[in-house]
């Protein structure tokens, strides 16, 4: 599964391949799209006498429901870099970097919660918005650009068919896409010393993925 996902990644970056499908511009009757604000990407470094110091970096998403129902909240988010490392949010990372990063913001965000732990559900309305860490070790020293994915936000889904890889009927292999926020940063800086890169903001866009 992760390969299909990691190739279906790589092919809705280029054009040539094949024309992916894209979000409706008017959503129907039945889809939705939740509002979603974010913080851009900030480090957080964890010490500890026995390791050398691990880097971690993550956003701040606030996500309302504006959509005049109570929906189903399942989220999820991809860091993809240039050089096609994929991490997805929270892998391999410590309940000490949520408890920094919490205290970091409590007087912004007091309810600040991480993305693995979220309720399933989300209500209506402002009172009910969720503050949402999302958080990964760091990435590719060597990357230039990094996509974030964060998934969840929308019901809007589509299926294409698989260039290449069939099922055991040899027919192509259906892949399932979901309405999904990309946000694009670059790397500028010393690759070396990770303490003093920058992220520039680049761009954001919703996809099918």
């Amino acid at each position: 599964m992760k390969s299909i996902v990691m190739v279906v990644a790589i092919l809705l970056t280029s054009a040539a391949v094949f024309a992916a499908p894209q979000p409706a511009i008017v959503q129907g009757d039945r889809l939705w799209t939740l509002d979603v604000g974010y913080t851009h990407p900030q480090q957080i470094v964890l010490h500890s006498k026995k390791s050398a110091p691990q880097i971690y970096w993550y956003i701040i998403a606030t996500v309302t429901n504006n959509t005049g129902q109570d929906v189903p909240f399942y989220s999820n988010c991809e860091l993809m870099t240039d050089t096609f490392q994929i991490i997805s949010a929270g892998t391999n990372v410590p309940t000490r970097a949520f408890g920094m990063i919490k205290k970091r913001h409590q007087s912004q965000y007091p309810f600040l919660e991480p993305i693995e732990k979220c309720d399933t559900r989300i209500l209506q309305g402002q009172d009910n918005a969720k503050d949402i860490a999302i958080i990964w070790p760091d990435f590719d020293p060597q990357a230039k650009d990094f996509k974030l994915f964060i998934e969840g936000l929308s019901n809007e889904t589509a299926v294409i068919e698989h260039p290449d890889k069939v099922n055991e009927n040899g027919e192509p292999l259906k892949v399932f896409l979901r309405k999904t926020l990309e946000l694009n940063y670059s790397v500028k800086g010393d690759s070396s010393l990770r303490s003093g890169v920058r992220l520039d903001f680049e761009n954001q866009q919703w996809i099918m993925r």
